[in-house]
Protein backbone atom coordinates (compact mmCIF):
# COMPACT_ATOMS: atom_id res chain seq x y z
CA UNK A 1 0.00 0.00 0.00
CA UNK A 2 2.81 2.48 0.86
CA UNK A 3 4.41 2.08 -2.56
CA UNK A 4 1.07 2.90 -4.21
CA UNK A 5 0.71 5.96 -1.99
CA UNK A 6 4.22 7.15 -2.82
CA UNK A 7 3.60 6.44 -6.50
CA UNK A 8 0.46 8.57 -6.42
CA UNK A 9 1.68 11.46 -4.30
CA UNK A 10 5.30 12.12 -5.32
CA UNK A 11 4.53 12.86 -8.99
CA UNK A 12 1.93 15.41 -7.90
CA UNK A 13 4.60 17.20 -5.91
CA UNK A 14 6.94 17.35 -8.88
CA UNK A 15 4.26 18.98 -11.00
CA UNK A 16 3.45 21.48 -8.25
CA UNK A 17 7.15 22.23 -7.84
CA UNK A 18 7.36 22.98 -11.58
CA UNK A 19 4.55 25.56 -11.43
CA UNK A 20 5.88 27.09 -8.21
CA UNK A 21 9.35 27.32 -9.77
CA UNK A 22 7.88 29.17 -12.75
CA UNK A 23 6.36 31.67 -10.32
CA UNK A 24 9.65 31.82 -8.46
CA UNK A 25 11.44 32.67 -11.71
CA UNK A 26 9.05 35.59 -12.22
CA UNK A 27 9.61 36.69 -8.61
CA UNK A 28 7.16 37.04 -5.71
CA UNK A 29 7.21 38.99 -2.48
CA UNK A 30 7.07 37.15 0.85
CA UNK A 31 3.35 37.95 1.17
CA UNK A 32 2.64 36.71 -2.35
CA UNK A 33 4.61 33.50 -1.68
CA UNK A 34 2.46 32.86 1.40
CA UNK A 35 -0.75 33.51 -0.56
CA UNK A 36 0.30 31.21 -3.40
CA UNK A 37 1.27 28.49 -0.92
CA UNK A 38 -2.14 28.64 0.75
CA UNK A 39 -3.90 28.72 -2.63
CA UNK A 40 -1.99 25.73 -4.00
CA UNK A 41 -2.38 23.71 -0.81
CA UNK A 42 -6.13 24.38 -0.56
CA UNK A 43 -6.80 23.42 -4.17
CA UNK A 44 -4.52 20.40 -4.14
CA UNK A 45 -6.19 19.07 -1.00
CA UNK A 46 -9.73 19.90 -2.17
CA UNK A 47 -9.67 18.55 -5.71
CA UNK A 48 -8.92 14.94 -4.71
CA UNK A 49 -12.03 15.04 -2.52
CA UNK A 50 -14.15 16.10 -5.48
CA UNK A 51 -12.57 13.38 -7.61
CA UNK A 52 -12.94 10.82 -4.82
CA UNK A 53 -16.70 11.35 -4.65
CA UNK A 54 -16.96 10.95 -8.43
CA UNK A 55 -14.70 7.90 -8.44
CA UNK A 56 -16.63 6.25 -5.65
CA UNK A 57 -19.93 6.76 -7.50
CA UNK A 58 -18.52 5.48 -10.78
CA UNK A 59 -16.70 2.63 -9.01
CA UNK A 60 -19.95 1.44 -7.45
CA UNK A 61 -21.59 1.44 -10.86
CA UNK A 62 -18.76 -0.17 -12.83
CA UNK A 63 -17.68 -2.76 -10.29
CA UNK A 64 -14.45 -4.58 -11.22
CA UNK A 65 -14.09 -2.60 -14.47
CA UNK A 66 -13.49 0.50 -12.31
CA UNK A 67 -10.00 -0.80 -11.49
CA UNK A 68 -9.10 -0.72 -15.17
CA UNK A 69 -10.62 2.75 -15.57
CA UNK A 70 -8.46 4.00 -12.67
CA UNK A 71 -5.37 2.50 -14.30
CA UNK A 72 -6.24 4.08 -17.66
CA UNK A 73 -6.64 7.48 -15.98
CA UNK A 74 -3.21 7.21 -14.34
CA UNK A 75 -1.52 6.22 -17.60
CA UNK A 76 -3.33 8.98 -19.53
CA UNK A 77 -2.40 11.59 -16.92
CA UNK A 78 1.23 10.47 -17.06
CA UNK A 79 1.23 10.65 -20.88
CA UNK A 80 -0.35 14.10 -20.79
CA UNK A 81 2.38 15.34 -18.46
CA UNK A 82 5.00 14.02 -20.88
CA UNK A 83 3.41 15.73 -23.89
CA UNK A 84 5.70 18.50 -25.20
CA UNK A 85 4.51 22.06 -24.61
CA UNK A 86 5.58 25.19 -26.45
CA UNK A 87 8.42 27.22 -24.94
CA UNK A 88 7.32 29.69 -22.28
CA UNK A 89 8.29 33.30 -22.96
CA UNK A 90 8.92 36.03 -20.40
CA UNK A 91 5.53 37.67 -21.09
CA UNK A 92 3.83 34.33 -20.36
CA UNK A 93 5.67 34.12 -17.03
CA UNK A 94 4.51 37.62 -16.13
CA UNK A 95 0.98 36.58 -17.09
CA UNK A 96 1.32 33.59 -14.73
CA UNK A 97 2.45 35.97 -11.99
CA UNK A 98 -0.59 38.20 -12.62
CA UNK A 99 -2.87 35.16 -12.24
CA UNK A 100 -1.91 34.81 -8.58
CA UNK A 101 -4.35 37.60 -7.67
CA UNK A 102 -8.13 37.96 -7.62
CA UNK A 103 -10.43 35.72 -9.62
CA UNK A 104 -7.55 34.68 -11.84
CA UNK A 105 -6.02 32.98 -8.79
CA UNK A 106 -9.01 30.62 -8.70
CA UNK A 107 -8.32 29.67 -12.31
CA UNK A 108 -4.67 29.07 -11.47
CA UNK A 109 -5.70 26.96 -8.47
CA UNK A 110 -7.97 24.82 -10.63
CA UNK A 111 -5.38 24.48 -13.39
CA UNK A 112 -2.64 23.26 -11.04
CA UNK A 113 -4.94 20.80 -9.30
CA UNK A 114 -6.55 18.99 -12.24
CA UNK A 115 -4.11 16.13 -11.78
CA UNK A 116 -5.25 15.91 -8.14
CA UNK A 117 -8.85 15.70 -9.41
CA UNK A 118 -7.84 12.73 -11.57
CA UNK A 119 -5.96 11.17 -8.66
CA UNK A 120 -9.00 11.65 -6.40
CA UNK A 121 -11.15 9.92 -9.01
CA UNK A 122 -8.62 7.09 -9.07
CA UNK A 123 -8.70 6.88 -5.25
CA UNK A 124 -12.43 6.40 -5.34
CA UNK A 125 -12.11 3.68 -7.96
CA UNK A 126 -9.25 1.86 -6.20
CA UNK A 127 -10.80 2.34 -2.74
CA UNK A 128 -7.66 3.74 -1.10
CA UNK A 129 -7.58 5.67 2.22
CA UNK A 130 -8.55 9.15 1.04
CA UNK A 131 -7.98 10.97 4.35
CA UNK A 132 -4.38 9.80 4.61
CA UNK A 133 -3.72 10.73 1.00
CA UNK A 134 -5.27 14.20 1.38
CA UNK A 135 -3.09 14.92 4.43
CA UNK A 136 0.03 13.69 2.60
CA UNK A 137 -0.83 15.73 -0.50
CA UNK A 138 -1.35 18.84 1.66
CA UNK A 139 1.96 18.45 3.47
CA UNK A 140 3.82 17.76 0.26
CA UNK A 141 2.14 20.66 -1.56
CA UNK A 142 3.11 23.09 1.17
CA UNK A 143 6.73 21.96 1.09
CA UNK A 144 7.24 21.78 -2.67
CA UNK A 145 5.44 25.07 -3.28
CA UNK A 146 7.72 26.85 -0.83
CA UNK A 147 10.75 25.13 -2.31
CA UNK A 148 9.74 25.95 -5.89
CA UNK A 149 8.95 29.58 -5.12
CA UNK A 150 12.24 30.09 -3.31
CA UNK A 151 14.44 28.18 -5.72
CA UNK A 152 12.69 29.21 -8.93
CA UNK A 153 15.25 31.77 -9.95
CA UNK A 154 18.14 29.43 -9.24
CA UNK A 155 16.88 26.22 -10.85
CA UNK A 156 15.72 27.71 -14.13
CA UNK A 157 13.51 26.35 -16.88
CA UNK A 158 15.36 23.12 -17.61
CA UNK A 159 14.91 21.72 -14.09
CA UNK A 160 11.27 22.87 -14.00
CA UNK A 161 10.47 21.11 -17.27
CA UNK A 162 12.40 18.03 -16.14
CA UNK A 163 10.28 17.83 -12.97
CA UNK A 164 7.10 17.78 -15.07
CA UNK A 165 8.47 14.97 -17.23
CA UNK A 166 9.58 12.88 -14.24
CA UNK A 167 6.09 13.26 -12.76
CA UNK A 168 4.54 12.03 -16.01
CA UNK A 169 6.81 9.00 -16.19
CA UNK A 170 6.13 8.11 -12.55
CA UNK A 171 2.34 8.24 -12.95
CA UNK A 172 2.41 6.24 -16.18
CA UNK A 173 4.68 3.61 -14.59
CA UNK A 174 2.40 3.37 -11.56
CA UNK A 175 -0.52 2.79 -13.91
CA UNK A 176 1.40 0.03 -15.69
CA UNK A 177 2.36 -1.61 -12.38
CA UNK A 178 -1.27 -1.54 -11.27
CA UNK A 179 -2.32 -3.02 -14.61
CA UNK A 180 0.18 -5.86 -14.26
CA UNK A 181 -1.05 -6.42 -10.72
CA UNK A 182 -4.65 -6.65 -11.98
CA UNK A 183 -3.80 -8.97 -14.86
CA UNK A 184 -1.68 -11.35 -12.82
CA UNK A 185 -3.64 -11.24 -9.57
Amino acid sequence: MWLKLIGLIVPLGLDTFAVAAALGIAGLSRRDRARVTVLFTAFEMGMPLVGFVGGTLVGGTLGHAADYLAIAILIALGAYMLWPRPEEREDQRLSLLARTRGLAALGLGVSISLDELAIGFTLGLLRLNVLLIIVLIGAQTFLVTQLGLRLGRQVGERVREGAERVAGVALALLGLVLLAEQLFH
